[in-house]
């Protein structure tokens, strides 16, 4: 009799556990950044769960200086994909720099992300920034969600995400100044952020 209460508690929790959690966005979602909370896979200023303060200004041809004085990588296109490795031990994807919060590979004007109707889908308001961390819930670039929302990486940053993880990598959504349509997700364990539409 025991086994069978078990086998039927455990079948209960299986089914509404999820639904729970989909249900409360807050049990998806840390308020603050936690540097500690996943192994980073960067290295030297990249991931390790940090988190920027904010978004990317408007992107413009700034100098060095402007930069923190660290050289901006020649982006260098291997078919659609563009490196952005500025330093030893940073990815090749864009990325931010944990040492002075410079957004690495942000551009103006790329027309592969000119859409004629943004928003198509409606405008995301879950939170933005540093106090709303999500966690990947599944799927995977075309289609992935967290706290019942759904998103899709751009066609043109398929190749930045081949190592992210589907199931669990922490994600901050930011607002691309930029590319109207288009927001910036951040993933606090890689260090590398591509842009994403938010399909509601």
């Amino acid at each position: 009799m025991r086994r069978i209460f078990a086998l039927c508690v455990g079948f209960l929790l299986l089914i509404f556990l999820p639904r729970l959690v989909q249900a409360n966005p807050a049990m998806g979602q840390n308020e603050g950044s936690h540097p500690q909370e996943h192994g980073g896979a960067g290295d030297h200023g990249v991931g390790h769960g940090y988190v920027p303060p904010h978004g990317p200004e408007t992107a413009t041809h700034a100098t060095p200086e402007e930069h923190g004085g660290q050289r901006q990588p020649e982006p260098s296109v291997h078919g659609d994909e563009h490196n952005y490795h500025d330093q030893p031990g940073h990815p090749a994807a864009p990325h931010v720099d944990a040492e002075n919060g410079h957004w690495v590979g942000h551009e103006a004007g790329d027309q592969r992300l000119h859409l004629d109707h943004p928003w198509h889908h409606g405008r995301f308001n879950g939170g933005f920034g540093p106090g709303h961390v999500y966690h990947l819930a599944g799927g995977g670039p075309n289609r992935f969600w967290f706290n019942n929302w759904y998103w899709s990486v751009a066609p043109v940053d398929l190749a930045y995400v081949s190592d992210w993880v589907w199931g669990s990598d922490p994600i901050v959504i930011y607002e691309d100044p930029d590319d109207p349509g288009w927001y910036l997700a951040y993933n606090s364990r890689t260090g590398t952020y591509v842009h994403v539409m938010y399909l509601g």
